[in-house]
């Protein structure tokens, strides 16, 4: 299991035994087909909505665990109406419509097993009225709208190669006078310059780069073995192409890996930190390889570029040279739906294009 899978198994396990029955038995139902991340996020959606119910005093429970079926059964409209209310407007981390449409459909998961799947031992539903059925969640998420949302937010055509060049010269010369920050970064410049010109040359997902071993990557036929998100098949790693561009940041990387981080022989991971306080290098986190991207965009004048925007950057620059097929192969896409919003965002191009003459 990668890195943050397992993570995410642990945080799962001991919120789960905090849930109804209910939930614990959907939770084993749902793991072979999703990953423990998602369904993480459905216990986190649960364990709000619960506490929720109890505070409006919809459940007499005194805990999230004694939430009852029955309670859930004869929940009216006008409280799940409240409810998506209650998310929209409260005045403490207000959710946007994309996040409670997500946590409705997670409740829609699990109200429709409940009352479609699960069985009680006279093979009755467990649920016997879904009021959820009756909840309409409108499609939020649209290419053509996230795509508006991203234009002049990620790197394009020049910029790609301009980014990857200034972490690993440019932004010494604008913090020259800030010691500190000086010698961290020309400790660590190579690693953050080939982390990004991994990520711009083959449209990584940080979760992909975090995990990566050194034994995933093969320099000479320009190849990584990656953990695909989605793929619950945990022995099998999917082989992603990198451009040529990336070789020698790696390669360079690479050779002083050992010694500037002082890594051990036992540590795997691809990309390492020395943490604070500590002698050796250790796998970077997630929150590490944002946080550092974050550091050099806004420097570099794009304040809005985070490392997720480095693969939307990599799969624009993509789609203008291939179709939405290999697009989609090279991303990790389920489908082809979610590899629109590229096309999207080469309208412009496009239509420059066809205007130019020979």
């Amino acid at each position: 299991m990668n890195i943050q899978k397992a993570i995410d198994r642990k945080r799962l396990d001991e919120k789960t035994v905090h849930m109804p029955w209910f939930v614990q038995q959907f939770i084993d139902y749902k793991l072979p087909d999703l990953s423990p991340s998602t369904l993480l996020e459905y216990v986190r959606d649960y364990e709000q909505f619960f506490g929720w119910l109890r505070g409006e005093g919809l459940s007499v429970a005194d805990n999230n665990a004694g939430v009852t079926l029955l309670e859930l059964e004869t929940l009216h409209m006008e409280s799940v109406v409240g409810y998506r209310l209650h998310l929209t407007t409260r005045t403490e981390g207000t959710n946007s419509k994309i996040t409670v449409s997500r946590k409705m459909s997670s409740l829609r998961s699990l109200f429709h097993y409940l009352s479609q799947i699960a069985e009680d031992e006279n093979f009755y539903p467990l649920l016997k009225r879904n009021i959820m059925a009756k909840v309409e969640i409108k499609r939020i998420h649209k290419p053509k709208d996230t795509a508006a949302k991203l234009k002049g937010k990620i790197l394009e055509e020049d910029e790609l190669i301009e980014f990857i060049s200034y972490i690993a010269e440019g932004y010494g010369q604008d913090i020259q006078d800030n010691k500190q920050a000086l010698y961290s970064y020309e400790q660590n410049k190579e690693r953050d310059a080939c982390i990004a010109s991994l990520i711009l040359n083959s449209g990584l997902r940080v979760s992909e780069v975090v995990n990566m071993n050194v034994d995933d990557l093969d320099i000479a036929n320009k190849l990584l073995y990656v953990f695909r998100k989605g793929n619950n098949d945990e022995s099998f790693k999917t082989p992603v192409y990198f451009r040529d561009q990336s070789k020698d940041d790696l390669a360079h990387y690479l050779n002083l890996r050992t010694t500037r981080y002082r890594t051990p022989k036992r540590e795997k991971a691809l990309f390492v930190a020395v943490p604070n306080g500590q002698k050796e290098g250790k796998r970077m986190t997630k929150r590490a390889i944002q946080a550092m991207i974050i550091k050099y965009a806004k420097r570099f004048g794009k304040p809005y570029l985070t490392v997720h925007k480095l693969r939307h950057s990599f799969a624009t620059d993509y789609y203008l040279q291939n179709d939405i097929y290999k697009t989609k192969e090279q991303l990790g896409h389920a489908s082809t739906e979610t590899t629109e919003v590229y096309a999207h965002l080469t309208d412009k191009t496009m239509s420059e294009a066809i205007e130019r003459r020979a």
